[in-house]
C-alpha cells in the first residue's frame, strides 16, 4: 500500500549532518535488502564506514528525499560517483544507487531526486549521467526513460553496451 507524500523535500545530502548520514545508511540498507538490490542487508562494516568513506571522496555525492517538513521521514536516496569521459574529455556522473522505500514508490520521488542529480552534475561540468539497471526492474526502467535515459550504444549495428563486473578479493 502506497503512502501519499505531501510535501516531499529533495536535498543534496550533507554527510556531516547526523540525520542525513543515518538516512543514507538506512536507505541503502533497505535497498540492499530488497530483491532488486541483491536481497542481502549491508554488512556491519559497510554500515559503519559508508558515510565517512563517501565523505572522504570529493567525487561522491548523494541526494535524499524526506517525507514531511524539514528532515522528516527519509524515503529516497540516490548515490552518485563522478567519473571521466575520455571521449568528451569531461566529467560524467554515474548514478550508482537509486532507492525509494517500497511504500513510497509510484509518486515520482525518484524522478525528483534525479532532477537534482542532473542539476548537480551540470554544476560539476559533467557531459552525461550514466547508470545500470537490472533488465527485470520494469519500474526503474520506466523511471529512467521518463528522466531521459536510454541504452548506451555507439553504432546500432554493434548493439547496446552491457554492464559487467569482476569482484576483487
Amino acid at each position: 500500500m502506497s503512502q501519499s507524500i505531501n510535501p516531499v523535500r529533495v536535498v543534496c545530502a550533507d554527510y556531516a549532518n547526523p540525520v542525513h548520514a543515518a538516512a543514507v545508511v538506512m536507505l541503502l540498507d533497505a535497498y540492499a535488502s530488497d530483491p532488486m538490490g541483491g536481497g542481502e542487508p549491508l554488512s556491519e562494516f559497510a554500515k559503519a564506514n559508508l558515510v565517512p568513506s563517501l565523505a572522504s571522496r570529493p567525487q561522491a555525492f548523494s541526494v535524499l528525499a524526506f517525507a514531511g517538513d524539514d528532515d522528516g521521514t527519509p524515503v529516497g536516496l540516490v548515490n552518485c560517483i563522478e567519473g571521466f569521459s575520455t571521449f568528451a574529455c569531461k566529467p560524467l556522473v554515474n548514478v550508482h544507487d537509486v532507492a525509494v522505500l517500497a511504500g513510497y514508490r509510484g509518486q515520482r520521488i525518484g524522478e525528483r531526486m534525479l532532477e537534482l542529480v542532473e542539476t548537480l552534475a551540470r554544476e560539476r561540468g559533467a557531459c552525461k549521467l550514466t547508470l545500470e539497471v537490472l533488465s527485470g526492474n520494469a519500474g526503474a526502467m520506466r523511471l529512467y526513460q521518463r528522466a531521459g535515459f536510454a541504452h548506451y550504444q555507439l553504432d546500432p549495428a554493434m548493439g547496446q553496451a552491457g554492464f559487467m563486473q569482476k569482484w576483487l578479493d
